[in-house]
């Protein structure tokens, strides 16, 4: 992991898991500035936070000069609040390409995106196929390194729940223990976790495109790159995620 500090670019900032990973990225020392790119502004202050106001569609034009090394994609909605699957796929597709795309024009190297557990451009489900045709999209983009993180059911407050959600929350901690083995990744996760883990996967110094799965059984604390790591595998952070490149399975101990 270098020790030079960072400038992060980060999208999705509003959302759930996006302000958990603002959180975590103004705590980092390895990350001396963070943009959150909003359509609105952010409202919140940090002697390390920049907030950019952006139109999607002119994101590569509004942010050209600017220069970072990571770039953190927490776009996503729902069918149900997008309004139709048109209104989804330009969230969760178009969206989170326009920012790829900005980013790389910043000259980012590293994207570490939220995507869906079970994502797949093969799914017989919209909201799967879509997730997964943005995912091989993000891989011909050109950066040296792709982190897909595919979490199922995300915990934490929110502005208002929906009855799955609200569900989720009571049934998690008795459903979770019995979702092992291959059924694992379908386990509920805090989206603080899932925010820790991104900042996990940009200190990972590995190039290529990796997907990782959700496992609580390998939680532990996210690295700093001030302290010297016990492991030399890949540490994704508090979500500590099973992380496969292509189709082989990287066991992390």
């Amino acid at each position: 992991m270098s020790t030079t500090p960072k400038i992060a670019l980060v999208a999705g900032a509003t959302g759930l898991v996006g302000g958990f990973l603002i959180k975590t990225l103004l705590e980092a020392p390895d990350f001396s500035r963070v943009y959150a790119l909003t359509r609105r502004p952010y409202g919140k202050e940090h002697p390390k936070l920049a907030n950019r106001v952006v139109i999607f569609d002119r994101m590569a034009e509004q942010l050209k000069g600017l220069v970072a090394q990571d770039a953190f994609c927490c776009i996503g909605t729902t069918i149900a609040e997008a309004g139709s699957q048109e209104a989804f796929r330009e969230a969760d597709v178009d969206a989170v390409l326009l920012f790829a795309r900005a980013a790389r024009a910043a000259q980012a190297t590293r994207f570490v995106v939220v995507s869906s557990v079970g994502a797949s451009s093969n799914s017989k489900k919209f909201y799967l196929r879509t997730k997964g045709e943005m995912e091989e999209a993000l891989t011909d983009l050109g950066f040296a390194s792709v982190d897909i993180l595919q979490p199922s059911l995300l915990l934490g407050p929110r502005k208002a729940l929906r009855p799955i959600e609200i569900a989720g929350q009571i049934l998690a901690p008795l459903v979770n223990p019995f979702l092992t083995g291959a059924r694992e990744s379908f386990r509920a996760i805090p989206a603080e976790t899932v925010a820790r883990a991104m900042l996990g996967a940009s200190r990972r110094g590995a190039r290529g495109t990796y997907r990782s799965a959700s496992s609580q059984r390998f939680a532990r604390p996210s690295p700093s790159p001030h302290k010297r790591p016990r492991r030399s595998l890949p540490d994704y952070g508090a979500a500590a995620f099973v992380t496969r490149r292509a189709s082989a399975r990287l066991h992390i101990p």
